[in-house]
């Protein structure tokens, strides 16, 4: 519950008040005493004991009418309507003030937990994934997670994320959730929309992990430059009580000068140079972890399940945030050997010797990393990759895929990857102009089924196929509908098992 004098108090203490308007006075003082039970941006879910929030940049006059109709009798908006409201709240930024109340009408969940917030632009959701697996050991699966794929409130019940993070009242009434479950920690990732829309403003991470930086999501509708989305990346360290940061990225000199202005303590981990070194050892799989000053006691060998030596450095950084809130080595260890990563370096082999690698690569780093491992591990095959890339949003990454395919590829076969309202043909367009390299094989097909049971088929035993994009996701996002879809690590694991070696006539 909420009543109107705390909403003034928060409201003030942050600078986020103007004014109350009332049909006949307007007051920097709460000009009635009312008690909310509910808080909502939906218009559908309201009624007369309900704060109503107009936000969004589609917001129309017309919920607010809907609400009302439905009994609200306050709002609380940027701007007032002229709509028959007992009460309306203006505020100088709606998204802020949902983010503020929004943890006190949740009565503060966060304090209640330890919270471990994870961004870059790749890697987040595989270091999630190992954190929240030590992490189960460490607290007897009292570990709450908030991925870009999956969400669990209870430590073991997982359902499909909406949103990498959610929207502010959604995260604290799931954090709240997540108390009552009896969660004692939280592993969420942060995106740089969370900052750049105020879903987290005013939360502050136990510890926080920034893994990397390169150009992604930029676009009409999410950052307009590179340095916008940089600056919301970077928000999670100064929103952080302590750091861990990868010491190779791109500019992470700013990053840690970032971090020693408001009096950080900055773990790092990946050269000899880093707090914690990362060994990569022969066995393809494994990595040794070493320090001059082990103060976590982490120094030793370790196993994963994903291929590719940046998972050993993601493995790392799930290690160290960890020991920071309470895990030991051994939980460590045992966490790391057994954490599977939907559509993240999933493995499968063709009978004859052939590789077949599913992962949700979509721009120019994750892809080229995919490539870059693929080519190192196959000397003698063809690199053959199978990727498509999303519609009506982040055209920006169409580009890098085919700079990373032109880098590293032998045969690319261009399909579809959710596209949304766009043609198929005009995104492989696209990532086909910027793969500058003759040398390359390109075909298009918007059957993405077919297409990926052609080229297993056609893998010989020194190549490597590569579906990247899709994972395991069960749909595929056509004109505004998800339609069912098998999935890539699915249709894989069932075309190697049917066998056959039938051709495929790809289209140009």
């Amino acid at each position: 519950m909420l009543t109107l004098t705390q909403i003034q108090q928060i409201l003030e203490e942050e600078h986020l008040l103007r004014e109350f308007i009332t049909p006949t006075q307007w007051t920097l003082t709460a000009p009635l005493e009312k008690n909310f039970e509910a808080i909502s941006y939906d218009s559908r879910a309201v009624d007369q004991d309900t704060l109503f929030f107009c936000k969004g940049n589609n917001f129309q006059q017309s919920y607010l009418e809907q609400a009302l109709s439905a009994g609200l009798t306050c709002y609380i908006a940027e701007q007032p309507y002229e709509v028959p409201a007992d009460l309306a709240i203006i505020v100088t930024d709606i998204r802020k003030a949902l983010a503020v109340l929004s943890m006190a009408f949740y009565d503060y969940p966060q304090k209640k937990l330890q919270l471990i917030g994870i961004t870059g632009t790749k890697g987040k959701t595989t270091v999630a994934y190992f954190t929240k697996q030590i992490l189960d050991l460490a607290t007897n699966k009292k570990t709450a997670l908030l991925s870009t794929l999956n969400t669990t409130l209870d430590g073991v019940t997982f359902f499909k994320s909406k949103l990498t993070t959610p929207e502010s009242l959604d995260l604290y009434r799931m954090m709240a959730e997540a108390v009552e479950n009896g969660m004692t920690h939280l592993v969420m990732e942060v995106s740089s929309q969370a900052y750049k829309v105020a879903r987290v403003y005013g939360l502050t991470f136990d510890v926080g992990i920034f893994l990397n930086i390169s150009p992604d999501h930029i676009g009409p509708i999410e950052h307009p430059t590179f340095e916008d989305y940089f600056y919301c990346k970077r928000q999670l360290i100064a929103n952080s009580r302590q750091v861990i940061l990868q010491n190779e990225i791109d500019h992470f000199d700013l990053l840690q000068e970032l971090a020693a202005k408001q009096s950080l303590p900055v773990i790092t981990y990946g050269n000899e140079k880093a707090d914690y070194h990362v060994q990569p050892l022969e066995h393809p799989l494994a990595f040794a972890l070493t320090s001059k000053n082990d103060r976590f006691q982490l120094d030793g060998d370790y196993e994963i399940l994903l291929a590719g030596d940046f998972n050993k450095e993601n493995a790392a950084a799930a290690l160290i945030a960890s020991a920071l809130v309470g895990a030991d080595q051994q939980a460590g260890r045992q966490g790391l050997a057994k954490a599977l990563v939907p559509g993240r370096m999933n493995l499968l082999l063709k009978p004859n010797g052939a590789h077949i690698y599913v992962d949700y690569a979509h721009n120019y780093l994750s892809m080229k990393s995919l490539l870059a491992f693929a080519k190192e591990q196959h000397p003698d095959g063809k690199i053959v990759v199978i990727t498509g890339s999303t519609g009506n949003k982040a055209e920006s990454r169409r580009a890098g895929l085919g700079q990373a395919i032109g880098e590293y590829a032998d045969v690319a076969l261009l399909t579809s990857d959710d596209p949304n309202f766009e043609a198929p043909e005009k995104i492989a367009e696209e990532i086909q102009q910027a793969i500058n390299n003759p040398h390359v094989v390109v075909r298009f097909e918007a059957d993405r089924k077919a297409v990926i049971e052609a080229a297993i088929k056609q893998a010989g035993p020194n190549d490597a196929i590569i579906l990247a994009g899709k994972g395991t996701d069960k749909y595929m996002t056509v004109h505004g509908e998800n339609l069912p879809y098998e999935g890539d690590y699915h249709l894989a694991e069932a075309f190697i098992k049917e066998g056959g070696t039938e051709v495929f006539s790809f289209k140009k």
